[in-house]
Order: C-alpha cells, then structure tokens, then sequence
C-alpha cells in the first residue's frame, strides 16, 4: 500500500484533488506567460520595422518556429500535435487517463515556440493537454490506483482551462460537456475544486482581470434582436466551414508521403506568413499571427469598422486552417473567438447601414459572434455561454449569447453529427466507446459481446508492404485482425508488422479467437483467461464476417466504470 492510500478515502481524495488543481494552475501560468513573453519580444518590434525587414523577419521567426516544433513532434512524440484535447479525450476513455510524460514535455515547448512563432492557433487547447496529462502522471507517481487516474486527468484539464481563460464556470462545463459527455458525473466535485484552484493561482499570479475589457452593455437596444441571429448564423457557418476544411487538408497531408511529418507545420507556417504579412501591410494589424488577442482586446473595447472585421475574419479563417491541418502544435480556441468577433462585428457594421443600433449593441453581436463560432465546432453549448460571460463580465448580454448559441448548435448539427474533437478522433482512427456499466455482477456476466464490440475495426486485406505501411500511418492500434479471401488467418501485432516490413518477408501472425456476438462474458471467460492474444473477433454469426473487435482492455475499462 503506498502512502497515499494509507489517507482516510476523503481527506485523500481532497489532497488529491488540491495538488492537481495548482500542478495545473502553475503549469498553466508558466505555459501562458513564457508564450506571451516570447511573442511580446519578438512581433512588436518586427511591427516598427521598414515592411521589407518585417516580411523577411516574420519569414525567419515563422519558419524556425515550425520547423523546431516539427521536429520535436515528428522525432519525440507526433501525439502533440494539434490542440491535445481529442488526445486528452482518447486517454481518458481508452487507456485510463494515462499520456506518456514525454508527450506532455514537447507539447510545452511545442506549443510555447508555435504561438510565439505567430501560427496561427490557440493555448487553451494545449494547456488543457498539459495540466490533464500532468495530474494523470502526478497520480502514477503518487501510486494512486489505476481506475482513479481518469478522474485526475478530468481534474488536472479542469484546473488549466479555468487558468488559461480565467473561467471557471467554463472550465467545469467543458470538462463535462466535452471530455466526459455526461453533465451529471460523480466526479463533477473534483472538478469544481480543481477549477476553483486553478483560478486562484491565476488570480494570485496573473490578476483578477477579465479576459477581454468591452464597454458597459447595459444600453441593448430591441433591434440587436433582429440582427442577432444573422450574427449567430455568419459566425456559425464560419466555424463549420473551419471544421471541414481543417478535416479535409489534415486527411490530405495524412494520406501522403512526400512531405515528411517534421516538415508539415511549415507549410501552415508559410500560409499564415502570406496570409498575415499581406493583412500587416495593408491594415498594420498582426492578429493573423498568434493567437491574435491584441486586435481582438482592441475591437472589443472600442469598436471596428465592418471592411476591416471581414478582412481579418477571412484572413484567421484560412491561416488556422492551414496552421491545424498542417500538423501545428496549437489549438482552437483563440482563433474561433477572433473568427467568430470579427463575423459579429462585419454584421453589425452591415445592419447599421440599414437598421439603427446602438453602440453597445455592437459589442453584444460580437460576442455572440464569439460564442456562435466556438460552439458550432466544439458543440458544447452551456461551455459556450458562460465562457464568453466569465470573459467579459457582462451580464446584460446573457440573452443575446442564449440565442446565439442555440442557433449555433442548429447549424452545427445540421452540417454534421461530429464535433471537431470527435471527428478528428475518427480521422485517427480511435473511436471512443462509452458503455454505461452494469449495476451487479450477475448483469455484467450476463452482458453480450456485442455491447464490448468496437464495430469499425482496421482489419488488414492485403499483405502488401504499401497496404502495410499505409494501415500503421493510418491507426495507432497494437494489434490488428488480417482477412485474405474473407477468411480470417490470424492477428498481426504492431511489432510484427514493422518487422515484416524490415526484413521483407510475411509478418508472423498469432491464431485468432473469433466469438459470436450473442454470447454472454460468462460464456467466453475461460476462453479469454487461458488466451494470450490480445484482440478478440466478434462474427454476428458462425463463420460470418468479422464485424468487430474488442480487447481485454476494453473489458477493464468497463470494470473500472463499474468500481466507479
């Protein structure tokens, strides 16, 4: 028994809950302040200079930035690119909450060099990574059991979020929402405190500010109402077109071999250079680089004229795209904001040609912007009101940002059934199973195979050394079921392939177990106990086709839910 468990239960899990929660506020903090640091020494000064010394340091600064974090990514973890979340997401369902440390490590410096370095992405993303992954490592190391690392990761993520955004209310919801799809979870108490943590480090080390300072709202006139659901709709199809044509340049990339996966970000690196450097001479603006925060303060508190918004809108539309889809280490957040406040701000500026508003109801409609924007690409709705609220602490645009975002979510579902994390998940082959756990054991015995079955499993047809190669790139699964003439010959582990593809020859394969669907776990235990394999093959019928897979793991994450 270590240490920790010799802590009455409670008072543990109190401690527990305290060290994830400033692990991750301080993680948070450090993450924030060495990124704004470095980009604050680096494109105000390149700002002042004559526009060819810009163009070619802007150049410099973008293309070393990238190419660092792509070879951190591509020779140390490839895991750390993108935001992290949906990484965060597979771990918590899929293996326990558990993230390799050093996956953490290059999304730290990662992360730090491509927002300094002006790609166009956000922090939030990666710092929920960061701080979720570090109280799952903190727990390992604390010899907490395996079953309670998935809560710590859910904690440690909370913490950060509430940090990097100053939003508590948000961080719970997110984590609820997002990460664990259940609004009413057992540990939504752990949650809560390590968020709370997690903003009194940032209150004690950064300050109480609210995010982004905008004039009092207050004085909403009725016609913002009319206008508020063009705002919504703009800002919301802005977000659907991001999601899909980030997915469609990330599968492209994936799918092909010329460039090298170290060398990707650079290409992102040299579209936002073009994209950012034409937008800085025309308009002497820098928020297409970073995460683009200064011209979004300065909208936010006094106001831009609608050319402007629309110019900026499209810019950060297209240099996110191509920072995310080409692999760079930065997430999501930041940019639909800016996208999404530019969007409410182009449609105000319209409706007053023809409709007259008020001032502050200029500054609603980019809000709602903000929120429309965000939640047609993460899909999660009460995340998407109070975040903008805790932002801003402005009460009096609470209705506006409800009709917002029910809008928002309209258009989302419309455009698609997966959100940006989940599809991003299917793109990666993973697909996360929730399976809601019996309540005796006579119930779980008596559970069909069917309910374990992972029903997309990458089945290997074609022995190939291309088909090979192409099936490792494309899943991260350890062992795979291999079908030749729809007869099944056996299972090929990961290790074995690679080998095969080494030497030349056929990759060893170990013999199959192949079950129906309709028998119960009581019925297969013996089975699986005396098996070393470590996949399992689920036919509808007997001497059916294999529709799908399921591994001792998948039957202890159910274990772990019922403990639970």
């Amino acid at each position: 028994m270590s240490l920790i468990e010799r802590i009455p239960e409670k008072i543990r899990l109190l401690i527990l809950t305290a060290i994830y929660g400033v692990s991750g506020g301080l993680a948070t903090v450090a993450f924030m302040v060495a990124a704004n640091r470095l980009y604050d020494a680096i494109w105000p000064r390149l700002a002042a200079c004559q526009p060819l010394v810009f163009l070619a340091g802007s150049l410099l600064v973008l293309s070393a930035s990238s190419l660092l974090a792509g070879i951190l990514m591509a020779r140390i973890s490839p895991g750390a690119a993108g935001s992290g979340i949906p990484q965060l997401k597979s771990a918590y369902w899929l293996n326990f909450g558990h993230i390799p440390f050093r996956a953490i490590l290059v999304k730290f410096i990662g992360g730090i060099v491509t927002l300094a370095g002006g790609s166009s992405l956000g922090r939030e993303g990666p710092t929920v990574f960061i701080t979720g992954g570090l109280a799952a490592n903190l727990a390992t190391w604390l010899g907490v059991n395996r079953r309670q690392r998935r809560q710590a990761a859910a904690t440690g993520a909370a913490a950060g979020l509430a940090a990097a955004f100053n939003t508590p209310l948000a961080a719970i919801s997110f984590i609820l929402e997002e990460i664990l799809s259940d609004l009413g979870n057992r540990v939504i108490g752990g949650v809560t405190l390590a968020a709370v943590v997690g903003a009194f480090i940032v209150h004690a080390l950064v300050g109480r500010q609210p995010s982004f300072f905008m004039p009092s709202v207050d004085a909403v006139s009725w016609n913002v109402y009319t206008v508020v659901p063009l705002a919504a709709l703009l800002a919301a199809l802005a977000g659907v077109a991001f999601q899909r044509l980030t997915l469609h340049l990330r599968r492209r990339l994936r799918d092909q071999r010329r460039v090298p996966l170290w060398l990707r970000p650079l290409c992102g690196a040299l579209a936002v250079w073009v994209l950012g450097g034409g937008v800085f001479l025309m308009t002497g603006r820098l928020g297409v680089f970073g995460l683009g925060y200064e011209d979004l303060s300065e909208a936010l508190r006094h106001g831009i004229g609608w050319k402007l918004a629309l110019l900026l809108a499209g810019a950060k539309l297209a240099a996110t795209i191509a920072s995310y889809g080409s692999g760079g280490c930065g997430g999501i957040f930041s940019p639909t904001l800016f996208i999404g406040a530019m969007c409410g701000f182009f449609t105000a500026g319209l409706a007053d040609i023809w409709l007259p508003l008020a001032p502050a109801d200029h500054f609603v409609l980019a809000a709602v912007g903000m929120s429309a924007c965000f939640g047609a690409v993460v899909r999660a709705p009460i995340t998407s009101i109070l975040m903008i609220f805790e932002m801003t602490h402005q009460f009096g645009m609470v209705p506006a940002l409800m009709l917002g975002t029910l809008l928002s979510q309209i258009v989302g579902r419309l455009a698609g059934r997966q959100n940006f994390y989940d599809a991003i998940l299917a793109q990666d082959g993973h697909e996360i199973r929730k399976i809601i756990p019996p309540r005796n054991l006579a119930a779980w015995h008596a559970m069909p195979l069917s309910v374990f079955a992972r029903r997309q499993p990458a089945v290997i047809t074609d022995l190939a050394p291309a088909q090979l190669r192409a099936v490792l790139q494309r899943h991260p699964y350890r062992c795979f079921p291999v079908v030749l003439d729809g007869e099944v010959k056996g299972i090929a582990t990961r290790d074995n392939l690679q080998k095969s593809l080494e030497s030349g020859g056929a990759p060893a394969l170990d013999p199959p177990l192949v079950f129906d669907a309709r028998q119960t776990l009581q019925e297969v235990e013996p089975a699986l106990i005396q098996s070393n394999a470590g996949l399992f093959l689920v036919t509808e019928k007997a001497g059916g086709a294999i529709s799908g897979v399921f591994t001792l793991h998948d039957l202890l994450r159910v274990q772990a839910a019922l403990m639970e």
